[in-house]
């Protein structure tokens, strides 16, 4: 998952802001500090959200400097959508796995999901796994 954001020098600081999320902004002290800034600030802020349940923005600009989220916030954000209306208790029992474990699995902050469980997950969706090396 890529979110672009936009940098402006401003004096001495560059400022970085994202169109799709308008609460995350940052700055940096030189075009590359923003660059990292913003990959800090723009994960900090998808995975305080997911985490409270809220809803979150899907990408859709495509102009500025692509920021590439880590691969947990995005598995994260992946199963909530698959998931959809279904309970988290009615996907953990199609999975075999405890309601706990599942809950896990779509908080950024916790999940750590092994290849055999993306692979359950994809069966139970009807989807093809996937890896991007």
């Amino acid at each position: 998952m890529v979110y672009n954001c936009n940098i402006k020098k401003n004096g001495d600081i560059f400022l970085v802001d994202f169109p799709d999320m308008p609460n995350v902004l940052t700055y940096g002290v030189s075009h590359d500090h923003a660059l990292e800034m913003a990959k800090e600030a723009l994960e900090a802020i998808l995975e305080v959200e997911i985490s409270k349940g809220m809803s979150i923005r899907p990408p859709a600009y495509k102009k500025g400097y692509p920021i590439s989220v880590a691969s947990h916030i995005t598995i994260s954000l992946r199963l909530r959508e698959l998931r959809g209306g279904q309970s988290q208790t009615d996907i953990a029992q199609k999975l075999g796995l405890s309601y706990q474990a599942y809950q896990r699995l779509e908080n950024p902050r916790k999940a750590n999901p092994t290849v055999k469980t993306l692979e359950k997950i994809a069966r139970v969706y009807g989807q093809e796994l996937s890896i991007a090396l």
